[in-house]
């Protein structure tokens, strides 16, 4: 071959291959941006045909129970900051030497589940705070029942005040500058115990409710039980003075003669009218017309914080009118964005899983208080209240925000701040449902998800409306060495505007968890 066309071939092959690196290198420059990794949603690498979970207890488009891949028990509301946060006792199941669940003996809750929404129906799980036992704020105590919480600020700055039952033997204290923690114990002792003034003849020394009234002066309400032969006026509930401090008692306990009385304090000021309500006991012998019926949510109403109170009627009654699963109630009566809801457990996740008895779940209805200032008698249902605005997805969600969900759970991401979660035990199948997003009219084009502990190929299928709606994306995953760094991948997506419903629906390899997620959120 003659040398000058043998140079000319090489010259051209090298100019192929230098137009080829460019080229490659221009494509894994538009692939990455800002260290993110994006794939191709219009030919996702992996695919799976398995079909999703199905969700147990909470089913869309419902919005009670409040979660379903944990109990909670006993709620307690606090608004902070336009958000609603539900405290509850943290069921948790018991089994029997053969491996069984068996019903719910109570006493090994240690621990006060914390859950919050700004919208009532998507919720974000921010984990349990161990309040008992040796790893507990509170060593002295052995459980952790009914929580109370209330924000004050003091010297300018805020301050939470959580108020709990050590079983049914006294009340203790936690405070934090936080509503989700960390929490101490500043007393190191019970706050009410037996020898408190004014509690003698109290049967069970818990279920604490707590108001702040507007001269900053606040009440501690407790108490239940039901002595023999005095089942139509216990006198078993109690009200006394905080401190300022909120960490104090003043004076001595006053008792509240609440009809029928069994357990479950709980406080509201409504137009200057101070309402306590209550759980009635299950007397089944006579009661005199006008009396509460069993295991009722009862209300007394006063123009004082500390009674005298007048008997009024019933607020709620007993779950087994509503869902076919009974046991008692326990509640929480509060205002959010001018309109008033009761919180209240009732056996309904239980019974969707076939298990033995009490464990509870948390459900949320609104209330409507009548122009006399009685209160409509509500209506549970599994609907639950409205939800109130639509969910942005254009900012940072964390992965625990959900209103529906099939078999995930949630996990700290560090010790040190255990109110920070992430999405774990993804199986392939699993997914989490959340209601009312506002993609916009432009539209959403670019989905993204921080991930961890990637085991295995996966793929995040973004669905509209249902589990199995239209398709706006598939997110790749791929399998990831260095299994506990968080990388964040993109994805391209289609379809996704106006307010709808949204579904991450988790596929990858049959028997493996997948892979953690600790938040998400979508690219006009």
């Amino acid at each position: 071959m003659n040398i000058s066309i043998l140079r000319n071939v090489v010259i051209i092959l090298g100019l192929i291959i230098f137009l080829c690196v460019v080229i490659l290198v221009g494509i894994l420059i538009s692939r990455s941006k800002s260290g993110t990794a994006q794939n191709n949603n219009d030919t996702p690498a992996l695919k799976y045909n398995s079909a999703p979970a199905s969700a147990i207890g909470k089913i869309p488009p419902n919005g009670n129970p409040l979660i379903s891949h944990k109990f909670g028990a006993d709620p307690c509301v606090l608004v902070y900051r336009d958000r609603v946060y539900v405290y509850t006792t943290n069921d948790i199941l018991e089994y029997d030497g053969n491996g069984n669940v068996k019903d719910n003996t109570y006493g090994k809750i240690n621990k006060i589940s914390v859950i919050s929404s700004d919208d009532l129906m998507n919720w974000t799980d921010h984990g349990e705070i161990q309040v008992a036992g040796a790893l507990g704020a509170a060593k002295w105590a052995t459980q952790s029942w009914a929580p109370a919480v209330v924000h004050k600020v003091i010297d300018g700055e805020d301050k939470f005040f959580l108020y709990f039952s050590n079983n049914a033997s006294g009340i203790g204290v936690l405070t934090s500058n936080s509503p989700v923690g960390p929490w101490k114990d500043p007393i190191g002792k019970p706050l009410i115990s037996r020898t408190t003034p004014g509690v003698e003849g109290v049967v069970w020394l818990f279920d604490p409710a707590v108001l702040i009234d507007d001269d900053g002066k606040a009440y501690i309400y407790f108490g239940g039980g039901v002595p023999e032969g005095q089942e139509s006026m216990p006198n078993t509930a109690r009200v006394m003075r905080l401190g300022d401090d909120m960490i104090s008692v003043e004076d001595e306990a006053i008792t509240i003669p609440a009809p029928f009385m069994f357990e479950d304090s709980g406080i509201n000021k409504y137009k200057g009218v101070y309402y306590y309500s209550y759980c009635t006991n299950f007397y089944s012998g006579p009661r005199p017309q006008g009396s509460p019926p069993g295991g009722v949510i009862a209300y007394m109403t006063s123009n004082s914080p500390i009674g005298p109170w007048e008997y009024k009627g019933v607020i709620l009654k007993n779950p087994w009118n509503f869902f076919g699963v009974g046991g008692n109630n326990h509640h929480s009566i509060f205002e959010f964005k001018g309109n008033w809801y009761i919180a209240y457990h009732a056996q309904t996740l239980a019974k969707a899983m076939g298990i033995p008895k009490g464990y509870r779940s948390p459900h949320l209805n609104q209330v409507f208080f009548n122009d006399d200032g009685t209160i409509s008698e509500v209506i549970a249902d599994y609907k639950g209240a409205a939800q109130i605005k639509a969910l942005n997805p254009y900012i940072r969600v964390e992965a625990e925000t959900y209103a529906w969900s099939a078999g995930i759970m949630t996990k700290p991401i560090a010790d040190n701040d255990p109110g920070q979660r992430a999405l774990t035990e993804i199986d392939d199948g699993d997914w989490i449902g959340l209601s009312k997003v506002d993609f916009g009219e432009k539209g959403a084009s670019l989905f993204t998800a921080v991930v961890s502990n990637v085991n295995a190929d996966s793929i995040i299928e973004l669905h509209l409306d249902s589990v199995d709606g239209e398709l706006i994306g598939s997110l790749v995953i791929p399998s990831n060495s260095e299994q506990t760094k968080w990388i964040e991948l993109s994805t391209k997506v289609s379809g996704a505007k106006g307010e709808r419903d949204l579904y991450l629906v988790f596929k990858g390899k049959a028997g493996v968890k997948l892979f953690d997620i600790d938040y998400w959120y979508f690219s006009e």
